[in-house]
């Protein structure tokens, strides 16, 4: 006999589990089908940075409480709260800083300005080419290779099942719900939830939607262990930097810069001509990385549109079909929207607005 579920979430990474554990709570019957490993797309390649000062205006709410939700996960994840400083070079990117700081501050991030004598204080292995400098001292990271094992764990003690390497090949929809066809059997259930990153385009196409998806394919590198030479999460004003050393020495880059490759294709690939100035970059900041080798570099997919700000809510055309996912910065919001998403479904009022999938993108 075919079980029907009440939902079924194609995806589990951060914010398809968090969905689904949260509707699991409010007594629906969902099951997680993710096509590789739980917490293994983006959910578990990216940086693992937490940080309120490279988030946008529009989504500070968002991530100020996908932050809390970070720090109740814990050790289960890697959580620290290490403060974080964003750094100025120029004349240009001080104004940049100021601009963009001040309006995140009036949003609810407690960002400050600092002095350069403070910053050396803080951290003196930073240059010393410094102009400006800010400071959340809600910043941090996680590890996001502890994703899948974090989520794997919640799921089973919630007794929600899940299946991985299940990829899905076609869905049909009758009155009676909808039938996913993937590569491990079908599945029925009632309702539908897309939370597939960067493949969602192609998920949504099976039911004949076209989602203005793009994805995006970070780079992030990691360098041998060295001895201790910064304490919190470094970035800088432009956005292409993002560092911070782990507990055993390692220092871990990132900041957006691109490789090559579609998610069709599988993993992307990494390219020289954008990691050496990603590294470059890192070293002008820290200059004792300039004695350190690099261990790895690779690569993730973000998925976005073009505003980028999330899809959350229906699935437009389709009903009892939902949509979650693309937002640059999704790590951090992503146990939190998912919640929202969750009580979204269960047909309760959600604590703050959703993003309509069905808006229009032209506009600002």
């Amino acid at each position: 006999m075919t079980t029907q579920y009440d939902i079924a979430i194609v995806g589990g990474g951060i914010m398809g589990c968090a969905a689904a554990l949260q509707m699991a709570a409010g007594g629906m019957r969902p099951i997680v089908l993710e096509q590789g490993d739980l917490g293994q797309g983006a959910s578990g390649v990216n940086a693992g940075t937490l940080s309120l000062q490279i988030k946008r205006v529009k989504l500070m709410p968002y991530a100020l409480r996908g932050h809390h939700e970070w720090e109740r996960m814990g050790d289960a994840v890697g959580f620290k709260k290490s403060g974080g400083y964003t750094l100025a070079f120029t004349e240009r990117e001080v104004e940049l800083l100021h601009e963009r700081q001040k309006l995140k501050a009036e949003a609810g991030a407690p960002i400050s300005f600092v002095s350069n004598n403070a910053l050396r204080a803080a951290e003196p292995n930073l240059t010393q080419k410094v102009l400006a400098a800010s400071y959340c001292p809600e910043d941090g990271y996680a590890n996001s290779s502890l994703t899948g094992q974090y989520f794997r764990a919640r799921l089973h003690e919630a007794d929600l099942p899940y299946r991985e390497g299940t990829r899905m090949t076609s869905i049909s929809q009758s009155p009676a719900g909808f039938e996913i066809s993937t590569t491990q059997g079908p599945f029925h259930a009632t309702r539908l939830l897309l939370a597939a990153g960067a493949w969602l385009k192609s998920a949504a196409a099976l039911l004949g939607v076209d989602l203005p998806v793009q994805a995006r394919i970070n780079t992030v590198s990691v360098t041998e262990r060295m001895p201790p030479l910064t304490s919190t999460v470094i970035g800088h004003a432009t956005g292409l930097l993002t560092m911070k050393q782990k507990a055993n020495g390692t220092v871990l880059v990132g900041g957006g810069w691109q490789g090559r490759g579609t998610p069709q294709e599988g993993r992307g690939e990494v390219m020289a001509e954008t990691v050496m100035p990603n590294l470059a970059l890192a070293q002008f900041a820290l200059p004792a990385l300039a004695n350190a080798r690099v261990l790895r570099s690779w690569t993730g997919f973000e998925a976005n549109v073009p505003d980028f700000y999330p899809l959350a809510g229906a699935l437009p055309g389709v009903k009892d079909a939902f949509v979650l996912g693309c937002v640059r910065g999704g790590y951090t919001i992503g146990p939190y929207i998912g919640r929202l998403m969750g009580d979204f479904i269960l047909g309760r009022e959600p604590e703050l607005p959703l993003f309509d999938p069905g808006r229009d993108f032209d506009k600002d």
